[in-house]
């Protein structure tokens, strides 16, 4: 497969001007945190971004939603969730917004692991429709090593038969998760890349 780039949402330089990108950048800044750190994918690190501070924050889950559906609707998008917890927010402020403007979307979000009980699925939602018109999109806060993306990848194809295209995250820590993700044909659509807050 040839190698992708991550693709910023607000590419052109008039875009990255606009008053929600600059407000977003400015709240993302108050989540970065330098020193040791152990990451969920067992990497030490010196760049933490705790993400949810800003999604799970009344203005900053409006803004990140807001520049996320604008990447979905731009790449004909009609499904979107990830991998619980750090997508949840995401997704849930991505729906309203899509409401909002009377855009269809339908939700999603995977499980870490299979229910034991009822109907003992890993992918909650409404059912998606059928047909080769569905794209689907990930989102998670924060792309490292791929990982969350790729496990809730795994639960779609395997429960639903859907391959998700897009993979849409606030910010790209710019270590391989990208390349991963373009192995299994998934375009990384990043709001900010690591280098923005360095």
């Amino acid at each position: 497969m040839s190698e992708q780039r991550t693709t910023r949402v607000q590419g052109e330089e008039s875009g990255r001007d606009s008053q929600e990108y600059q407000r977003l950048r400015e709240k993302l800044g108050g989540c970065i945190r330098t020193g040791e750190i152990t990451l969920s994918s067992g990497k030490v690190t010196d760049f933490y971004f705790d993400g949810r501070l800003v999604s799970l924050d009344p203005e900053g889950s409006v803004l990140i939603g807001g520049l996320m559906l604008e990447a979905m609707l731009a790449r004909g998008v009609s499904a979107v969730g990830g991998l619980t917890s750090g997508a949840d927010p995401l997704t849930s402020s991505i729906g309203v917004l899509a409401w909002q403007k009377q855009v269809p979307m339908n939700l999603f979000f995977v499980r870490k692991e299979r229910k034991a009980h009822g109907m003992q699925q890993r992918v909650e939602g409404p059912p998606m429709p059928e047909g080769e018109d569905l794209k689907v999109a990930l989102v998670d806060d924060v792309l490292t090593t791929g990982g969350s993306l790729l496990q809730a990848r795994e639960a779609l194809v395997e429960e639903l038969g859907v391959e998700p295209s897009v993979a849409c995250v606030i910010v790209d820590r710019e270590e391989g998760g990208e390349q991963r993700l373009a192995e299994c044909g998934i375009e990384t659509v990043a709001l900010f890349r690591k280098s923005d807050f360095l």
